[in-house]
């Protein structure tokens, strides 16, 4: 339509950007910060964000292609097996296999550690849960995957005894979480966390979160109040200082809990607050896996400027455990936060 001097108005333009940061370029980048890298390591990086897109798209299309419901079969933890849950592990144990760059993969799905022997020269090991939460999936929850790599000791046999490491010793981690769209977050030794959305139109992981940092508190908590029967007095006593604040003009926490540990790790990490998913009477050792679920999701946090400890309120990354699946409770999320907890158990101990 022409204006009253005669002239075509102007078409509102869109500001496009063009010096995108994609998940390859930035492991690429990081990589030429390394003179000793040999790029093994940014190899391994590429496979494993094979994974993710892939299992990504099968989430998608769960409903459509009847993906969902249960496979008929239990994990080596004694958990149902989905359907999501097999084809999730596939995926990781074919990328793994594949890249040449894997030694060892310990994965929630299978109970012993698989060794690529054929990629005997590798010097990594990558600790998984393919597909975490996927009780929540048929609901439309969101759920993630969890993941750790370690570097393996120049003269290392390939045996599972080796993984047996505590956080301390990740040279990287993360999890991508799969809801309305697919975010990852990673961060590597030493380094800042940095998340990325997956942009389906480009097929890639793009760069949304750089240098993401915990708020110092919050008046958040997340944690399953149905097991509270179970707790030890340490956690009633906490949890009950949040709800009841006794100080003058104190105000109850906010409780939000999703039951997918990747969703409710991710809302922490952006929001700030606690998550925390304590040993009890039910569950003595804890139910979160240590290698695979704590020990990640521990470095995340702590390179986010946050605190994660276990239920001897030990830093939850320098925890060694004593096989490939062993559980251990844990309490994670801003610094403030998790220090209370310290603080109430140091009255009872």
């Amino acid at each position: 339509m022409a204006q009253a001097n005669g002239e075509t108005p102007p078409v509102a333009q869109e500001k496009i950007n063009t010096d995108i940061v994609t998940l390859t370029r930035f492991l690429t980048e990081e990589q030429s910060k390394h003179k000793e890298a040999t790029g093994d390591f940014t190899l391994l990086c590429h496979a494993l964000q094979f994974s993710f897109k892939s299992i990504a798209y099968y989430i998608r299309r769960a409903s459509l292609i009847n993906l969902s419901g249960l496979a008929g079969s239990s994990n080596s933890t004694g958990d149902d097996q989905h359907t999501l849950d097999v084809i999730g592990n596939e995926i990781f144990v074919a990328a793994m296999r594949s890249s040449g760059k894997c030694r060892l993969l310990v994965s929630e799905e299978e109970e012993e550690c698989l060794v690529f022997n054929e990629s005997s020269k590798a010097r990594y090991a990558v600790v998984c849960d393919p597909i975490d939460g996927s009780s929540n999936l048929d609901a439309g929850v969101s759920v993630g995957t969890i993941f750790g790599i370690f570097r393996l000791a120049d003269n290392a046999e390939g045996k599972q005894e080796e993984l047996l490491l505590p956080g301390t010793e990740l040279v990287a981690s993360g999890f991508t979480m799969y809801g309305a769209s697919a975010q990852l977050v990673i961060t590597m030794k030493g380094s800042t966390v940095n998340g990325f959305t997956m942009d389906n139109a480009l097929g890639e992981f793009i760069l949304t979160h750089p240098n993401m940092r915990l708020p110092k508190s919050r008046s958040i908590y997340s944690t399953n109040e149905g097991n509270s029967m179970y707790w030890d007095e340490p956690v009633k006593e906490y949890f009950n200082s949040l709800k009841y604040p006794t100080e003058k003009g104190g105000k109850p926490y906010s409780a939000r809990y999703i039951g997918s540990m990747v969703a409710d790790a991710y809302r922490t990490l952006l929001y700030g607050g606690i998550f925390a998913y304590p040993a009890d009477k039910k569950s003595p050792k804890g139910k979160l896996r240590i290698l695979y679920e704590c020990a990640p999701m521990a470095m995340i946090m702590e390179n986010a400027g946050g605190q994660a400890v276990n239920n001897r309120m030990e830093r939850m990354v320098t925890i060694v455990p004593e096989h490939i699946h062993d559980r251990s409770g844990i309490f994670m999320g801003s610094y403030d936060e998790v220090q209370k907890v310290i603080d109430i158990y140091k009255k009872y101990h």
